[in-house]
């Protein structure tokens, strides 16, 4: 599976700059499960992976006490795009970063008609 990065229109692409943001093992450990994501596909299933909504799944990651997550969605062309990070601080994943990956999901698919 080909793994996409999500870029707003003005280029940024929010999971790259999530993983900058990390301390060196978390990013490297995230880098794996990237990896692992793009082996397996669609047939990730949890602990690594576990969907959220219709569209939405989310990368897992745990190092330590900290929980990272990367929220993605699957294209029609068996790719992966993952669309933003964060680190986790309570038992259920933000309603607010779910929204945020189903709007750049609407976003990218938007864009990519236009072109």
């Amino acid at each position: 599976m080909k793994i996409l990065f999500y870029a707003r229109e003005n280029g940024e692409q929010p999971v790259l700059e999530f993983l900058e943001s990390l301390d060196h093992k978390m990013s490297y450990k995230i880098h794996g499960a990237i990896k692992i994501l793009a082996m397996r596909g669609h047939q990730l299933h949890e602990p690594y992976s576990k969907k959220l909504d219709d569209h939405i799944f989310e990368l897992r990651v745990r190092l330590g006490s900290d929980i990272a997550r990367i929220l993605y969605f699957h294209t029609e062309n068996n790719e992966a795009c993952l669309t933003n990070g964060f680190i986790k601080k309570q038992d259920r994943t933000p309603r607010r970063e779910i929204e945020k990956a189903n709007r750049y999901r609407e976003e990218w698919y938007q864009r990519k008609e236009l072109s």
